[in-house]
């Protein structure tokens, strides 16, 4: 086990003498010479010197040749790795002038380490574990390639290989490589470093194969030197993870706001097509088309208007998140296109929301005048039938002859008749004359068939005109002849006289009894009740007068039989018979009223059924109106409060709109009781001063302001993790924000945002410097001038102050690295250095390089990069100030950097000679200069 050891050791000895050798003449060949044997040729101090200069940049003379002075060019050689911050443990330059080979070797690795590996770092790791994880990532995506360590994860072969095709695919074709030929994997890529990369062979393939465990200084010196050669490639690729980055944020934003403009439009389409729907008022002519009018209204509040509702809420909070979003990576505000603002869509919901109330109301209003027009058409051909019947053969009675050949008594008898008639023909007067009021009420209201109940009217105005003519007429013929005639039997006369009005007495009350009613509330139909209790108590003295009239007849036949006249069976001077009255007080008195007092009796059990509908939708409109005010007024406060941490006020919050939404059925169930209403035809309620439309409102309101309070939640916690921003400064911005926000609007005026910028440390006192800067911040933070602060606002401008995003200054140098530090870029190297869909996004939007160093297919990645954070301070410069711009700039430059500017006065071409010089100046010279720059730009 012991010899095992020895040997072990004696191989890893010579790996390091072969590979620590080979490392330090792929230096020293820069100087011109070279080391055969590292225990020998480091012993006089001298070549050690030389491969520090070359390595590091420094030179130190050496000394003669004579061993102190051997010894005092090793301890000079010594004390400089020791400066570089490099401890050395038991190294001294005595063994080193002595040839000891572990000491000269351990000297060897403790140079490779300061100046080879020491400086790799990968996501802020080890230098060790730095080159490690670089060489993880490099050879990820091969096969049979994992690399854990340094020593025998590379003794196939192909991690070595793997690194090559990573970087130089076409100078290895690793798909041919096997696993199990590691000696041949070996050869090939070191032949390959050395031919193409300019990477002496470090490693003997045998001796890593014949070895158990390759030695893992020697493994890490030769992949150092690989990572050397390909980083600039690495710087490459950082260059193009950072732009990638970026592309990816707009490329998210574009999508955000194609999809809000979809929105949008869509939106305002769907409102732009329902507005004229809300505006037709044309009237139908039934109450069933109307009925059908307000079904489909009632469709569109219940399905089509709702999912709108929850689109517009979605649409607010996708424009404030895309704002925020925009905020944080440091872009310019998403400008709607015209008409699109969230503005212009609360402007049109304004207008369908004042259509739609108005289209109720017209479908409301329009209900009550077709029934009010159906009422008045019942009763005009009810009067109209009663009217016609009573006229029917009037006309033929009116203008026969029969008084020319009448006796004396029969002449009476046809006067007295026709005194009768005069009679009856004034009781019908007042039924014509509301036949035409009627008519005429129909005509202002525009009832559908008019013309057929003016034509009807007409006709029965046209008629009684001709009646009263006749009536004259016959009066006339009578009274000449009544001076013939003498006698007239007075019983005769008398009932006459007393059946005529009692019998119109009777058919008006039948007509009155018959008579259609229209009542909307319970005071209403109990005054129609009381009415027809008055009208119930009249009928005793009716019939009183009914057995006086019946008396009479009885009394005439009484005396004819007395007599022994002979009658002629009817009463000469009237039509109306004692059988006639008696069916008609029948009608009247056992039919008519029994009738009415049922109708009016289930009028009555309507309108207490309306008054319960009335109360039921009341109790509940009474609940759900002030849950929604308590609700609003909660929701404002829970927004200025600070309870638990951001994630904790999201929850709460979304679990109190889940308990917002769990109401929702409390709402349906009022909708349902205001459905009943509105089909009852109910159109006021004295227990409430909530309408439907007033509580759907608050609703929908109350709805928005939990999805809007929400999602200023979700945006700060945006911001924070944006931003970086603590739970404790969330805390004391929103404390200090609350503080002086006294009347919990949500904002603050410019004086209590002063008070707060105070409060946190800001010198905004009333000087004339406090006063400047109060002015920049304000206009910051209220860019619109309106004079009031909101708590987003504030919290932006917090996290801009405090924390730091990419810039296009970033942007720009990342893209000069993939241009091989030139001020332009080609499609193939966008092409090459990028992703396919990004490289194509960069191309389709960079402007051609007009520049003096351009050509055929330049692209301008500075005016790209610019663009992507919004148009650039010194771009807004006049042609004067950019002038003056460009002179100090010039006197700020180091080594007459006057003289390297071409100045021009106007404004762009020397704005492009001082970006165009700024961007090819060294590193550390671009550092001076940006500082000097930032500092002059601040005080302008």
């Amino acid at each position: 086990q012991s010899d095992h050891g020895h040997t072990l050791g004696l191989v890893r000895l010579i790996m390091e003498l072969f590979t620590f050798t080979a490392w330090c003449n792929s230096h020293l060949r820069k100087a011109g010479t070279q080391i055969d044997n590292i225990e020998e040729d480091f012993r006089d101090g001298l070549k050690l010197m030389l491969l520090l200069a070359v390595i590091s940049g420094t030179y130190t003379s050496p000394q003669r040749k004579m061993r102190v002075h051997k010894i005092n060019n090793v301890n000079k050689a010594l004390d400089f790795i020791a400066s570089k911050g490099v401890k050395l443990v038991s190294i001294g330059a005595e063994e080193i002038v002595d040839g000891n080979a572990k000491m000269t070797l351990g000297m060897i690795w403790t140079i490779i380490l300061r100046f080879a590996i020491q400086d790799i770092s990968v996501e802020e790791t080890s230098a060790k574990e730095g080159l490690l994880l670089w060489c993880q990532r490099k050879t990820a995506p091969y096969k049979n390639v994992n690399v854990q360590n340094f020593h025998i994860s590379w003794k196939d072969g192909l991690a070595f290989n793997a690194l090559i095709h990573r970087h130089r695919p076409e100078l290895i074709d690793y798909d041919k490589l096997r696993k199990d030929d590691a000696v041949t994997n070996l050869n090939n890529a070191f032949e390959v470093a050395e031919k193409y990369l300019d990477i002496p062979k470090m490693l003997d393939a045998e001796d890593i194969v014949g070895t158990l465990r390759p030695d893992e200084k020697a493994i890490m010196t030769y992949v150092s030197c690989f990572y050397h050669a390909f980083s600039g490639a690495q710087k490459a690729e950082t260059a193009a993870n950072r732009i990638c980055k970026v592309l990816a944020v707009n490329q998210e934003n574009e999508h955000l706001m194609e999809d809000y403009e979809k929105l949008a439009s869509d939106l305002l389409e769907w409102i732009r097509r329902t507005i004229p729907w809300l505006e037709n008022r044309k009237p139908e002519k039934t109450m069933a088309e109307m009925q059908q009018k307000l079904e489909d209204f009632r469709d569109y509040r219940r399905v089509h208007k709702p999912p709108k509702v929850q689109e517009k809420c979605q649409l607010e909070i996708n424009f404030n998140t895309l704002q925020t979003k925009l905020r944080l990576s440091n872009r310019p505000a998403f400008m709607p296109s015209e008409g699109r603002m969230v503005s212009d869509i609360n402007g049109a919901w304004h207008t369908l929301e004042g259509a739609e109330k108005g289209y109720e109301e017209w479908l409301l209003s329009e209900m009550r005048r077709l029934e009010r027009l159906d009422h008045l058409a019942m009763k005009f051909r009810q009067k109209a039938a009663i009217h016609e019947c009573w006229t029917e053969g009037q006309e033929a009675m009116l203008t026969q002859k029969d008084y020319e050949t009448a006796s004396l008594s029969e002449v009476k008898a046809l006067l007295r008749k026709h005194e009768a008639f005069e009679s009856d023909l004034a009781a019908h007067q007042d039924r014509v004359e509301q036949i035409a009021a009627i008519a005429q009420e129909l005509n202002e209201l525009d009832y559908y068939d008019s013309p057929s109940v003016n034509t009807r009217c007409q006709k029965i105005c046209e008629q009684w005109d001709i009646l009263g003519s006749l009536t004259q007429k016959r009066r006339e013929s009578l009274e000449r002849t009544e001076k013939q005639l003498e006698s007239i039997d007075e019983l005769y006369l008398e009932y006459a006289k007393r059946a005529a009005p009692f019998n119109n007495w009777m058919e008006g009350a039948m007509e009155d009894l018959q008579d259609m009613f229209i009542v909307h509330n319970i005071e209403e139909i109990q005054g129609l009740m009381t009415a027809h209790d008055q009208f119930k108590s009249t009928l005793p003295e009716a019939n009183k007068e009914r057995e006086a009239i019946q008396a009479i007849q009885a009394e005439v036949q009484k005396i004819a039989d007395y007599n022994g006249i002979r009658l002629s069976g009817t009463n000469p001077y009237t039509t109306i018979t004692p059988e006639s009255i008696d069916e008609k007080w029948e009608k009247v008195a056992m039919q008519l009223v029994p009738l009415r007092d049922q109708a009016l009796q289930e009028e009555l059990t309507k309108q207490q059924s309306n008054d319960t509908l009335r109360s039921k939708f009341a109790n509940q409109a009474n609940i759900v109106g002030p849950w929604i005010q308590n609700k609003m007024e909660e929701i404002g406060r829970i927004s200025i409060e600070m309870n638990g941490t951001l994630e904790d006020q999201l929850t709460n919050l979304k679990d109190y709109e889940q308990s917002i939404i769990d109401y929702k059925p409390n709402i349906d169930d009022l909708e349902s009781n205001h459905t009943l209403i509105q089909e009852a035809l109910i159109f006021d309620n004295k227990y409430t001063d909530y309408t439907m439309e007033h509580l759907r409102v608050g609703w929908e309101q109350l709805l928005t302001t939990i999805a809007r309070t929400i999602n200023e939640i979700e945006n700060q916690i945006l911001t924070r993790d944006a931003k970086g921003i603590s739970q404790e400064q969330l805390h004391e911005y929103r404390a200090s924000f609350n503080h002086f926000d006294k009347d919990h609007s949500g904002a603050l005026m410019a004086e209590e945002f002063k008070a707060c910028l105070i409060s946190l440390g800001y010198d905004v006192e009333n000087d004339k410097q406090g006063d400047a800067e109060f002015a920049r911040i304000m206009s910051i933070v209220d860019p619109n001038n309106s004079g009031a602060v909101t708590f987003q606002a504030f919290i932006d401008f917090m996290s801009r102050e405090t924390t730091d995003t990419d810039t296009a200054d970033q942007v720009i140098a990342s893209f000069k690295i993939l241009a091989g530090d030139k001020n332009f870029i080609t499609a193939e190297e966008l092409r090459r250095e990028l992703p396919p869909d990004q490289a194509e996004y960069c191309i389709a939007r960079m402007a051609p390089y007009t520049g003096p160093d351009g050509g055929p297919g330049a692209l301008d990645y500075m005016s790209f990069s610019t663009a992507l954070y919004g148009e650039s301070d010194l771009s807004n410069l006049s042609s004067s100030s950019c002038l003056i711009f460009i002179i100090f700039f010039c006197l700020f430059l180091e080594g007459g950097g006057v003289s390297k500017l071409s100045v021009q006065a106007g404004g762009g071409g020397g704005l492009s000679a001082v970006h165009t010089y700024f961007f090819s100046a060294t590193e550390e010279s671009q550092k001076s200069q940006s500082s000097r720059i930032t500092g002059f730009v601040g005080a302008k």
